[in-house]
């Protein structure tokens, strides 16, 4: 299938929207702060794999139902409201860990760490409902398939917002090492990331459809 003729707009579209500030990069900076640049890439990954889920059920038709159902609506907001609110509490109630430690516990829970970004990334009706509004208008069916346009989109939009975050990650990660033999900095990253999870944690669960 030829690209859809639309897709230098698109891309030009999906760049000044991955720009904006938004709770992807504050998540991905989160982590990058608490837990390290490996704990801010798989952060960056897991967001964007939960980016290519809401791609794929956009063009099934899957994101309709959150657009037209206030109960499912509402039971994947909370849920996924629920679930960053637990992440920070987390956050706040441990302590900080020495530099070896940190070492073999970001080794250990990089599974958690990305498995918790897709569940951040899946469980967002917001973006379930912007994919369902956004990609439609990039989509030509005279040009081919529209399923495998709508995963071409989703995937580029996927791969630009990942490699932005993964910037972002770089620089919060050499500006933190700085930081990182203060006790009381590491005691302070640890506090503001819980805090920036709390405050993702009940902004989604006061989003309105």
């Amino acid at each position: 299938m030829d690209a859809p003729s639309s897709y230098p707009m698109f891309l030009l579209a999906s760049i000044a929207l991955i720009l904006v500030p938004g709770p992807a990069q504050a998540l991905v900076i989160a982590n990058s702060v608490s837990r390290g640049a490996r704990a801010g890439a798989l952060t960056a990954v897991g967001l964007n794999i939960g980016t290519l889920f809401h791609t794929i059920a956009a063009a099934l038709g899957l994101s309709a139902i959150l657009a037209t159902s206030a109960v499912a609506f509402a039971v994947v907001k909370y849920v996924g409201a629920a679930y960053l609110l637990y992440l920070g509490i987390r956050a706040l109630r441990s302590r900080p860990q020495a530099d070896q430690a940190r070492t073999r516990a970001a080794g250990r829970s990089s599974g958690s760490v990305l498995g918790q970004a897709v569940a951040a990334g899946v469980l967002n009706p917001k973006v379930a409902l912007f994919f369902l509004a956004f990609l439609p208008q990039f989509i030509d069916p005279s040009r081919g398939a529209v399923l495998l346009q709508f995963l071409i989109l989703g995937a580029s939009m996927a791969v630009l917002d990942t490699l932005y975050e993964l910037t972002i990650v770089c620089v919060v990660t050499r500006l933190k090492g700085r930081f990182l033999r203060n006790p009381r900095l590491m005691a302070l990253q640890q506090r503001v990331s819980g805090i920036v999870l709390v405050m993702l944690g009940l902004r989604l669960a006061l989003q309105e459809r």
